[in-house]
C-alpha cells in the first residue's frame, strides 16, 4: 500500500486516540516520510488549533509542517473570505475556532439584526441564548453553515457529542436542513486537500476511521480508501452501510505491514 503518491490521514481514532498514539502508527507515518510521499493530516475538529495540533503530532514523534494539517477552520475561512466577503458572523463555537476566525480577517455580529452569516460547529458550552440568536438572524435571511457533520468524537472513555448536536438543534428549531458543511465529507475539504497535496485524486489514499465522514468524502473525490477499525466505525456498521471502502485495515499500521509482506513474498519467490 506504498504506491501511491499523497496519503490523507484522519487523526483522531487513525492515528491517535486521546493522548497517545494508536500503535504503529508513528512507524508508519515515517515509513512514508521515508519514501518522500506526500501526507496530509485532517481533522474534523474544531476544538484545537492546527498550531496545537502540530504540537500535538511532535509530541508524539510525528514531525510535520503546519501546511500538512488541515481542518475545517481553515475550510470555513476560505469559504467565508470567497463566498461572502465583508459578511457578518455570528459562530456557535469554541473560543480557539472564533479567535481563528477573527485573526484571518473575519467579522463578528453583534445581533441577529446584523447577522450574514451563521457559522455552526462543536460548542462545549452551548446553550439556549446560542439557539435563540442563531435562530432569529437565519429567520431574517442569515445564510448558515456548519464546520463539519460528526455526530460524536471518539475519546479514550467512550464517544462524547459533536458538532452534529448542535446542527440538530439548528435544524429543529428553524426546520430547514444545513447544506453548506465545510469539513468530511464535503467535496470542500476534498478539494482543498488535493490542493495542498498536489496529486490526483486517483493517487491519493484517504485513511480514517468512520465511513460517513473519511470513506464517504475519499469515495466521491475518487481516491482509494482504507477504513481503520480504531475508532468509530466497526465491522457491524460495514454489513449495513452503503458506503465500501478500498481496505479494511486493522488499525494504519497495516499499510506498513504491508510492506514487510510484500518484502517476505519477493524474497520467497
Amino acid at each position: 500500500m506504498d504506491h501511491f503518491s499523497g496519503y490523507i490521514f484522519d487523526l483522531d481514532g487513525t492515528i491517535y486516540l486521546g493522548p497517545e498514539a494508536i500503535e504503529g502508527a508513528v512507524e508508519t507515518v515515517r515509513y512514508l516520510q521515508g519514501l518522500n510521499k506526500r501526507l496530509l493530516f485532517l481533522t474534523n475538529k474544531t476544538i484545537d488549533s492546527r498550531e496545537n495540533y502540530l504540537k500535538k503530532l511532535g509530541k508524539l514523534g510525528i514531525p510535520v509542517e503546519l501546511d500538512n494539517i488541515l481542518n475545517p477552520a481553515l475550510v470555513t475561512i476560505h469559504y467565508l473570505h470567497k463566498h461572502h466577503p465583508g459578511a457578518k458572523v455570528y459562530v456557535i463555537g469554541e473560543p480557539i475556532l472564533k479567535q481563528e476566525l477573527l485573526d484571518n480577517g473575519i467579522t463578528f455580529a453583534s445581533a441577529p439584526e446584523e447577522t450574514d452569516v451563521v457559522v455552526v460547529s462543536w460548542d462545549r458550552d452551548f446553550h439556549y441564548k446560542h439557539l435563540d440568536f442563531a435562530y432569529q438572524s437565519i429567520k431574517r435571511g442569515a445564510a448558515v453553515i456548519a464546520t463539519h457533520p460528526d455526530r460524536t468524537c471518539p475519546m479514550p472513555g467512550g464517544d462524547i457529542p459533536d458538532c452534529g448536536g448542535m446542527i440538530g438543534a439548528i435544524e429543529g428549531t428553524t426546520g430547514m436542513k444545513i447544506t453548506t458543511v465545510m469539513g468530511k465529507p464535503s467535496v470542500l475539504t476534498a478539494l482543498t486537500a488535493l490542493d495542498i497535496l498536489g496529486v490526483k485524486a486517483e493517487e491519493c489514499l484517504m485513511t480514517g476511521d468512520r465511513l460517513e465522514t473519511d470513506i464517504r468524502m475519499g469515495n466521491q473525490a475518487g481516491m482509494s480508501t482504507a477504513l481503520v477499525l480504531t475508532g468509530v466505525s466497526t465491522p457491524e456498521d460495514l454489513k449495513d452501510s452503503d458506503v465500501k471502502p478500498t481496505y479494511i485495515l486493522d488499525s494504519v499500521h497495516d499499510i506498513y505491514r504491508s510492506r514487510t509482506v510484500k518484502e517476505a513474498n519477493e524474497a520467497g519467490s
